[in-house]
């Protein structure tokens, strides 16, 4: 089974005992080449080398029939000589006197008639190709591929000679199709978008009564609530090239490669006035200077050098004209205050989560290439998705279509928007695990505790599903679904919730005498929502109404609030026993219902083993007459918030 790793065998196997890029292999084959032609230019053409006192002695001998004198050696060629062995040496090399040169060794080879020849000193050409000529070329070899290299990862069309160059991703003003009428939703966001577009426009009606240009806006947000869609359909409306840019996109291994591309990034816009530059993930270059959540390195460091020229182009002595920065950000605390000043980010608008309304239009857009059958309720799938952003609301459509089309329907129909929703919230279901009779029987009454806890509140929210078929780590699941869109929780309803998060773990008290690991997320939930209540919403009588959340501290991307706390041990303290309290108050109150109610538990139970799976119609029929009902149409049971 393929794990996502490349399978080795398809990838040729290098010689070489370790693993090497085609880069580093032309460059051990220049170096090998370098090592053959060294040799065959002087070493294989050299003879055997002998003293020069030896050859000397050999010419007054008449042994010696021919030299070839370079500029300090020359070769000797022996005479033939029929006693001398067929493979001995008949060619040797010998180093001249140059600091005391033999001037009798010119009438010594004449006076024995040795052939003499004036042989060209090639030692300087070839010193002059190998050691100079052939490493240059070989600099420059590798310089091209690494060029090459780096442009076909995305080092810009001019490669390693464009690194300062902003490779951003441009749009002429008739590419920028995009218009509100895309955007779904999100209705207070574009009314405050309509004054960047009517600066755009007809920039005249500002200046004329001294109004400045806007210079940037930034969109703050959870992830997926359409933050990059928002720009292009600003820059669509107005009518405007549109340059589309990653934070992650400045940054560079070299130090000031950042700034120059910010430079490259606005000199490109201010030639394409009036324009919008958007900046995804701005928080990656525009982090806070210093501090915990900043960065150090002073001005050596580049991402702060990239931040100050950012600074510098949207408000310096230079600072440009009819180009509107636009900014995405899920991290707002961690930005950089100058960044956040007037003059620089004068508008910061807030992209949320859709509402109800919201989730309606979203979906309303996504299906319209969906044919759907004549079951689907789009407004039932809007309430049954609250905390989903338009991303979310994407995903589900398409898992939806995947489902209709692996059972071959001509139509998406509404179980398989549930279908979809179930995989997406709670995984796969899990049909290789099989649970004894005595887990499966355990794991029934700890959903039955959740639903019957749920069901004893009147103001909490209905449950509309309980099942114990597994489905990714949770071997049941109890589902509640608001009917109304929830902005403001109250203390009653919050310790309410707590309850019927623990009712899972109190039912196995009631019934078994003994806990289980099968409430891990259910405390993990618990004691999250108990200490919110007791140090950030100000809910405990002993602390009062004080706050305990980290200033700042708003950050959409989760991290613990409380890590830079700024109060004493004491009240930590205080926050710890308060929130055990919470918990354990919550803990009495389920055992208590459901040690009355034990009769409607065992129904409940009972039922969840036979059926596996009982809608919030059932339930309540259950409950209210001690017997199970038929089966409700998979529309009518959709799912929710998640025990």
């Amino acid at each position: 089974m393929s794990n996502g790793q490349p399978d080795d065998k398809s990838q040729p196997k290098s010689p070489l005992p370790f693993r090497t890029t085609p880069m580093l292999r032309w460059f051990l084959v220049g170096i090998l080449a370098l090592i053959v032609i060294e040799f065959v230019y002087f070493w294989g053409k050299q003879g055997q080398t002998i003293p020069y006192s030896t050859f000397k002695q050999l010419v007054i001998d008449g042994k010696v029939a021919k030299v070839d004198i370079e500029t300090a050696s020359l070769m000797a060629t022996l005479k033939a000589d029929a006693s001398q062995k067929q493979d001995a040496p008949t060619v040797y090399s010998v180093t001249l006197p140059t600091a005391v040169p033999d001037n009798a060794l010119m009438q010594l080879l004449e006076e024995k008639k040795v052939t003499i020849s004036a042989v060209q000193d090639t030692s300087s050409f070839w010193n002059t190709l190998i050691w100079f000529v052939f490493p240059l070329l070989l600099m420059v070899g590798f310089f091209a591929l690494f060029n090459q290299r780096m442009r076909a990862q995305g080092g810009g069309s001019g490669g390693l000679l464009s690194m300062g160059k902003m490779n951003a991703q441009s749009y002429s003003k008739e590419k920028v199709k995009t218009t509100f009428a895309d955007v779904a939703g999100s209705k207070e966001q574009k009314e405050a978008l309509y004054e960047i577009i009517h600066f755009l426009k007809r920039p005249q009606d500002f200046k004329k009564l001294g109004g400045s240009t806007p210079k940037g806006v930034l969109l703050v947000g959870p992830p997926g609530t359409g933050k990059t869609l928002l720009a292009r359909a600003v820059a669509g409306e107005a009518d405007v090239p549109f340059f589309h840019v990653s934070g992650s996109a400045f940054l560079e291994m070299l130090v000031g490669v950042g700034a120059s591309r910010v430079r490259d990034l606005f000199a490109t816009a201010k030639k394409n006035t009036p324009c919008i530059i958007f900046v995804d993930e701005i928080d990656s270059i525009g982090r806070r200077r210093g501090g915990i959540q900043g960065f150090y390195g002073g001005g050596a460091s580049e991402m702060e050098q990239t931040l100050n020229q950012l600074l510098s182009e949207m408000d310096g002595f230079e600072s440009n004209e009819d180009v509107i920065v636009m900014a995405a950000t899920n991290q707002p605390d961690v930005l950089d205050p100058a960044l956040l000043r007037p003059g620089r980010f004068d508008r910061r608008i807030i992209v949320d989560l859709p509402n109800l309304v919201e989730r309606e239009e979203i979906l309303g857009v996504h299906i319209r290439k969906v044919p759907l059958a004549a079951d689907v309720d789009i407004k039932a799938i809007a309430r049954a998705t609250p905390g989903n952003s338009g991303a979310d609301l994407k995903n589900l459509v398409n898992e939806a279509a995947i489902l209709g089309s692996k059972k071959r329907k001509d139509a998406v129909e509404m179980e398989d928007f549930w279908g979809a929703l179930d995989n997406i919230m709670l995984g796969l279901v899990r049909s290789s695990l099989i649970l004894s009779e005595d887990e499966k029987k355990r794991t029934a009454y700890h959903e039955a505790g959740h639903a019957l806890v749920a069901k004893s509140f009147p103001n909490s929210d209905p449950v509309t599903k309980v099942t114990i078929v597994p489905r990714g780590r949770a071997l049941g699941v109890t589902m509640q679904t608001p009917i109304d869109e929830r902005h403001n929780y109250t203390r009653e309803y919050l310790l309410e919730r707590l309850a019927v998060v623990l009712g899972g773990r109190a039912a196995e008290q009631v019934v078994y005498g003994s806990i289980s690991t099968g409430a891990e997320n259910d405390l993990m939930h618990g004691t999250t929502l108990a200490r919110n209540m007791v140090a950030r919403y100000g809910m405990s009588d002993v602390l009062g109404n004080l706050s305990l959340l980290e200033p700042g501290a708003e950050s959409y991307v989760g991290g613990n609030p409380f890590g830079g706390r700024n109060f004493s041990e004491d009240t930590l303290r205080l926050v710890d026993t308060e929130t055990k309290r919470f918990i354990d108050d919550a803990y009495q109150r389920a055992l208590a219902i459901l040690s009355e109610r034990r009769q409607q538990l065992d129904l409940i139970a009972l039922a969840l083993i036979t059926k596996e799976i009982i809608d919030g119609k059932q339930l309540t029929a259950l409950l209210e007459t001690g017997v199970l009902p038929e089966e409700t149409p998979p529309a009518e049971t959709p799912p929710g918030a998640t025990v």
